[in-house]
């Protein structure tokens, strides 16, 4: 029987004797190792974390049903949250599996259908708004603020907690931390949750080393490589299309403690890591995820030597969380046939 994180890891997390230990088998997500990119890159091992492995598709499980469990242990009936997705199909899973009120302020027109359909079907209730994320966000938060409702967007400290747990995972499957870790960064939460992980196993010594934290933001949704927001952000990745990121200043002192770097990939660099990561390792991850290994493709091509390195990409989400970008893919092999063997055993001289 799955437990969740909150059991597995109740020890490291604001759990007391009140909070309910709820869990929809978030957690425990496959650490695959590369069977082809990693030989391109020359390193020591490349390993995959698929965290669209998760009961809604996408690592924003982990923390939200801390934020959730805690918003039930003080009182709350009714939850909110902005979003591009993720969060909010996230939220409306565990808003239904609780029995709470879920309301979801998305930005229109800037939502994947696959994440929309799933808040759809869990039944909460949806405000598309005329603006950006960071509208959404502010709206939210004046909302919460005003009513009796709980935030769990990633300013909720409970969702970072629960996100850290991924790197406990990690340094469990390795018997270590690896020598660097690869991730995207959108709203800059996940980079801020792993570096906390990562921190906290390492002092008390469940590792021995700590990894250095590389974070890839989209080149038309960079704030933090600019130093500036971006007021209209652009890109193919909507998980990470955002132009003010919450934890801006956390993943940036995750950056440094780490000695890592946070820098932006292109929409054609972030699409053919895309393209490579499920041709070559059978492995399909949304756009936003695939920032990860366009970012370590990109230092490799700029010289840089892992070749005794031991590194984790993040993938964050599953690739049928943005069914449109996929279906905009040329198939490699597509034919008509006569409904014959004859005509069908032409397929395979098709090179």
């Amino acid at each position: 029987m799955i437990s969740g994180v909150l059991e597995r890891y109740k020890d490291f997390l604001p759990v007391n004797s009140n909070t309910p230990l709820i869990s929809i088998g978030e957690g425990d997500t496959p650490l695959v190792k590369s069977s082809h990119l990693g030989n391109k890159i020359g390193c020591r091992s490349l390993f995959f974390k698929l965290e669209g492995c998760n009961p809604t598709g996408s690592f924003k499980d982990r923390g939200m049903v801390v934020a959730v469990a805690k918003a039930i242990e003080k009182g709350f009936d009714s939850i909110a949250c902005a979003s591009t997705g993720n969060t909010s199909a996230s939220a409306a899973a565990y808003g239904a599996h609780c029995g709470l009120r879920t309301t979801l302020i998305v930005p229109k027109g800037n939502v994947a259908r696959g994440k929309l359909a799933q808040a759809v079907a869990y039944g909460a209730h949806i405000a598309m708004v005329d603006g950006s994320f960071d509208d959404a966000l502010e709206i939210v938060q004046e909302l919460c603020d005003k009513h009796s409702i709980e935030l769990v967007n990633s300013i909720n400290p409970n969702r970072i907690e629960g996100q850290k747990t991924a790197a406990f995972e990690i340094i469990d499957d390795l018997g270590d931390a690896p020598d660097a870790l690869f991730i995207p960064v959108g709203n800059a939460g996940n980079i801020t949750a792993y570096w906390k992980g990562f921190k906290e196993f390492f002092d008390i010594g469940r590792s021995s080393i700590l990894p250095v934290l590389n974070g890839y933001q989209a080149l038309g949704a960079a704030p933090i490589v600019n130093g500036a927001p971006v007021a209209d952000p652009k890109t193919v990745a909507s998980a990470i299309r955002i132009g003010n990121p919450a934890s801006w200043q956390s993943a940036v002192r995750a950056r440094d403690e780490s000695n890592g770097v946070i820098a932006a990939v292109s929409d054609e660099e972030i699409l053919s890591a895309y393209r490579l990561v499920a041709e070559y390792e059978g492995i399909f991850c949304e756009p936003a995820s695939a920032a990860s290994i366009a970012g370590l493709l990109k230092q490799v091509e700029d010289g840089a030597d892992y070749s005794e390195k031991i590194i984790v990409c993040v993938l964050t989400g599953n690739g049928l969380k943005d069914p449109d970008v996929a279906n905009e893919i040329v198939p490699a092999s597509l034919g008509e046939y006569k409904a014959e063997l004859g005509s069908v055993e032409q397929a395979l001289t098709k090179s």
